[in-house]
């Protein structure tokens, strides 16, 4: 299992740029927060986990692995969208993964590449496919390229934890990008620990 780098440098900073922040980050700890870096793989997952709940996720993605062996886009064109419907999804989202397998294969999205993009260009490239909004394209940025720099503001527990940190009723999109410039260039460990605000 991977885990999201960062260390104290990180924590530090968002410490001194904000010490509401900075007490939650010493109450909580050091979080671990998995990560696949096989981007393929962490795709269909997040397709998966769209509007459900973590539990049935897992469930579904473990029904897939038993079908395919091995989740690449080689195993998943194989299959029928009705089998892949049967692993516990609606018939969108088999559409949706069976057509990414398709653009990965033909090309028309280059996953390889994406490493040496941009963040605003890998979320344009991944928007292009079916499925794949802006949110999965920043998830995917955390969780599988693990770039540092990432707040979304589309993410519920983001903003959820956001409100409870500084006990706000309510987080407009110019308050948002206030807390993403204090975090920068860390927002991904902002991100993380807000996570864990939203849960508790």
């Amino acid at each position: 299992m991977k885990y999201f780098k960062y260390a104290n440098k990180e924590m530090d900073y968002l410490k001194e740029r904000d010490p509401i922040l900075g007490a939650a980050i010493d109450r909580i700890g050091f979080v671990k927060r998995e990560v696949n870096p096989d981007i393929f793989s962490a795709l269909i997952s997040s397709i998966i986990s769209q509007q459900i709940s973590t539990k049935a996720a897992i469930t579904v993605k473990n029904r897939l692995l038993e079908l395919v062996g091995e989740i690449k886009p080689e195993n998943i064109i194989k299959l029928d969208l009705e089998e892949i419907q049967k692993c516990g999804m609606s018939m969108r989202k088999a559409d949706y993964i069976n057509s990414i397998a398709e653009a990965v294969i033909s090309k028309a999205v280059d996953l390889n590449n994406l490493n040496k993009l941009s963040d605003e260009e890998v979320i344009k490239e991944l928007t292009k496919l079916k499925g794949v909004g802006e949110w999965t394209a920043e998830m995917l940025l955390i969780h599988s390229l693990q770039r540092p720099n990432v707040l979304s503001f589309k993410d519920l527990g983001i903003r959820r934890g956001l409100m409870r940190l500084y006990s706000l009723d309510h987080i407009s999109k110019d308050e948002f990008e206030v807390y993403r410039n204090r975090y920068s260039p860390y927002n991904t460990v902002a991100s993380i620990y807000l996570w864990k605000i939203s849960e508790n």
